[in-house]
């Protein structure tokens, strides 16, 4: 299977967000994220890389087909969603590009698309000056209904690529359970790496 990793930025950003809406929605609606997510969310939250000129997209391919996508962008253009994470940290929100997320449909993965999304970020982040990169992991309790017998975390992969996580560096973030009837406050960890 080739899949082509392209990072995309401007114009072309601009043209995928739609269709990375659409992944968000469907990938993120199973297991850890159970998210219930619609097109007129997806249009507001991704409005913050419509609106940063240092942001990336990251699309895979197969073909002209967008089968994955990652973003990210300075963290301090987040700061009103994360800035509380990091303080007492002693980290400058300025100095840490935000790997957003990663979103691959599953016939895709296991063929180093994860990879390519970190390394087309990374190097983004340190074309622009960034020191560290992060992200966050949503946590759920380990003894929740809807988790999967087979769920193998990503905690592995995430730590061979050089991230740990910040200790007490927790934000939360609200979205709809596809179980609720409305929004809940989520806790998501933070991992970082110097770059």
């Amino acid at each position: 299977m080739t899949i082509r990793v392209a990072a995309m930025t401007g114009a072309a950003l601009e043209a995928a967000l739609d269709d990375v809406a659409r992944l968000r929605i469907k990938v993120f609606h199973v297991w850890p994220y159970l998210y219930d997510g619609d097109p007129a969310y997806e249009r507001e939250y991704l409005q913050s890389y419509r609106d940063s000129a240092r942001a990336v997209v990251v699309g895979a391919f197969d073909g002209e087909t967008l089968v994955g996508a990652s973003t990210g962008a300075p963290l301090a253009d987040h700061a009103d969603d994360f800035a509380a994470a990091f303080e007492g940290t002693g980290i400058d929100l300025n100095d840490v590009f935000y790997c957003a997320e990663s979103v691959l449909l599953p016939e895709y993965r296991g063929h180093g698309v994860g990879h390519g999304f970190f390394d087309a970020r990374e190097a983004h982040a340190r074309k622009h000056g960034f020191k560290k990169a992060a992200f966050c992991s949503v946590q759920r309790p380990a003894d929740h209904p809807m988790q999967p017998g087979n769920y193998a975390p990503l905690d592995p992969f995430w730590r061979k690529r050089g991230y740990a996580p910040l200790e007490g560096a927790i934000a939360h973030f609200s979205w709809k359970d596809v179980d609720q009837p409305g929004e809940t406050s989520k806790p998501l960890q933070f991992w970082i790496r110097d770059l």
